[in-house]
């Protein structure tokens, strides 16, 4: 798809490169694949704010995407390509042999009119997904369950994939993009190829309205903040906060190490790279 650049008309056209979207469906979404979705503003169940920064934005649709690739063994039309303002990736309407419809991330080179099937005899094209057991080492994979029958939860945001480097008898070792080699068992969906819109990284949005437009709000430093708001805050003039940085409630906040979950920690081979 490439990317788009602009004259510098207006000031928010300076720098301003976006994702040519040309290719994409230009109407509505399927009505009966979207439920709506409302706005939280960063507060949870009580009102209370967990998650600052959050707030405003323009109305969504939210698009039920099929993780589990749940249809078996029945082949699927890709009608369109369609752009999904919930996540960085593209996603496919595809239209079953039995007349229903789903939707599903849409891979790399994912052509409109193509076919696309989940099931175990299924080949190893672009679009089919299958159990980790009967997909050939060095492939490259997205949408990859972590425990079998829950959903794709690895690997499903813009232009991410997973290469799967070895099996055995009960577990699949698969190379994340970080660099972390993970075990995952062989019974696990994965969708093979690597996920779309790779450019997505390269976006510069070029003015602040357009990140209110997503609905993320300003980040406000704490050094301009009074005690009482943050440990950086106060202190007479310009001060640099007089420690290591740390987040408003005290937490280290360059790089620490947070992963506290040591059950799986037998399964995670190597740790990623920094």
């Amino acid at each position: 798809m490439g990317l788009k650049q602009f004259k510098p008309n207006t000031s928010g056209q300076r720098g301003l490169v976006l994702t040519d979207k040309g290719e994409l469906h230009k109407g509505k979404p399927f009505k009966k694949l979207t439920k709506g979705l409302n706005k939280s503003g960063g507060r949870n169940n009580f009102g209370h704010l967990t998650s600052r920064r959050q707030g405003g934005g323009h109305k969504r649709k939210y698009r039920i995407i099929d993780f589990k690739r749940k249809v078996i063994d029945l082949k699927a039309i890709v009608e369109r390509i369609e752009y999904d303002p919930n996540r960085t990736a593209n996603i496919a309407l595809i239209k079953y042999e039995n007349g229903d419809y789903s939707y599903i991330l849409a891979p790399q080179n994912l052509k409109i009119g193509e076919d696309v099937i989940s099931s175990n005899k299924a080949d190893i094209k672009v679009g089919n997904c299958m159990q980790l057991k009967n997909i050939p080492t060095d492939t490259l994979i997205h949408n990859v369950e972590m425990k079998p029958g829950k959903g794709g939860q690895l690997n499903r945001s813009a232009g991410t994939y997973s290469q799967l480097i070895g099996k055995d008898s009960e577990y699949a070792q698969i190379k994340l993009s970080s660099g972390e080699i993970r075990m995952i068992r062989i019974e696990c969906k994965a969708t093979i190829g690597m996920v779309s819109n790779p450019d997505n990284k390269n976006i510069k949005l070029g003015k602040a309205g357009r990140k209110r437009w997503m609905g993320i709000r300003p980040v406000v430093r704490g050094v301009a903040m009074n005690p009482v708001d943050h440990p950086h805050g106060g202190g007479e003039g310009r001060t640099s906060g007089g420690r290591n940085p740390v987040s408003r409630k005290g937490f280290s906040a360059k790089g620490k190490k947070t992963r506290k979950n040591k059950r799986t920690d037998k399964y995670i081979l190597r740790r990623g790279k920094k």
